[in-house]
């Protein structure tokens, strides 16, 4: 059941990156573009028909679950028990500025999914508590056992408020850990960190359709995964890092 899951996962994130690509110019700029939940908070065209390609694949292989996905749509109720947790395009900034650090995210939500890098051609597999796979091979996560050391990925949200205050803790947490990422898209940071290519990863301001996959990516590589609740004008987040680090990490961000 979980690998026809996982098939259906991997043909939705293959049918919105086609669509991604055709329009993906590495030396252009922003185009099509409306706004979200900010002016910062950037949506295309190209979100928007991607995601139309990842429900059209769901509307025909598994016409009984329900979806929640980023742009349009909405959340619809299925029947089956199941949802799809749907990003057609996690790192719509960068995708429109040309940088490569973008991808898709399909889920159902605690059973598998995907998350497809189309610049690098790179897809992360999971099925969730069984196996996570890079390009078909185990992923192998970072058993970093000194934070001193960790390469810790993050991001940061649109409203400038709320950066503010994730300024400072940024600020808290430099000093402790090797050195800090920002790259763009969380599901890919995730994706990543179950990878071992970073250490440790946290994010406040994430959506469900932002980690779904890569929730279920770290976990099944052995990495502790924790909810960051809101706190003092901050969201709600999470954290992956491994068990050894990940309580001392967790303390200066939550």
């Amino acid at each position: 059941m979980s690998e026809d899951l996982l098939a259906v996962a991997v043909e939705a994130a293959r049918a919105a990156a086609a669509v991604l690509v055709e329009r993906y110019e590495a030396a252009g700029g922003p185009t099509d573009l409306q706004t979200k939940s900010t002016p910062t908070d950037l949506v295309s065209a190209a979100d928007l028909e991607a995601e139309r390609a990842i429900r059209a694949v769901l509307a025909r292989r598994r016409p009984d679950d329900g979806i929640l996905g980023e742009e349009e749509g909405g959340d619809v109720e299925g029947t089956s028990g199941l949802r799809w947790v749907v990003d057609p395009l996690d790192g719509t900034v960068n995708y429109l500025f040309g940088l490569p650090q973008w991808c898709v995210s399909v889920a159902c939500e605690g059973r598998a999914g995907a998350i497809l890098d189309p610049v690098r051609g790179e897809l992360f597999e999971v099925v969730a508590g069984r196996s996570a796979t890079l390009d078909g091979e185990p992923v192998t996560a970072s058993a970093r056992a000194d934070l001193g050391t960790a390469l810790v990925a993050t991001g940061f949200a649109y409203d400038a408020g709320v950066r503010e205050r994730q300024a400072d803790v940024v600020a808290r947490v430099i000093p402790r850990v090797a050195d800090i990422r920002r790259m763009g898209s969380a599901a890919l940071d995730l994706a990543w960190t179950a990878a071992g290519r970073f250490d440790a990863f946290y994010e406040r301001g994430v959506s469900a359709w932002d980690v779904a996959a890569g929730t279920m990516l770290c976990a099944t590589a052995g990495l502790e995964v924790r909810e960051l609740e809101p706190r003092d004008g901050l969201p709600s987040g999470v954290l992956a890092a491994p068990a050894a680090i990940a309580g001392e990490l967790f303390g200066l961000v939550c």
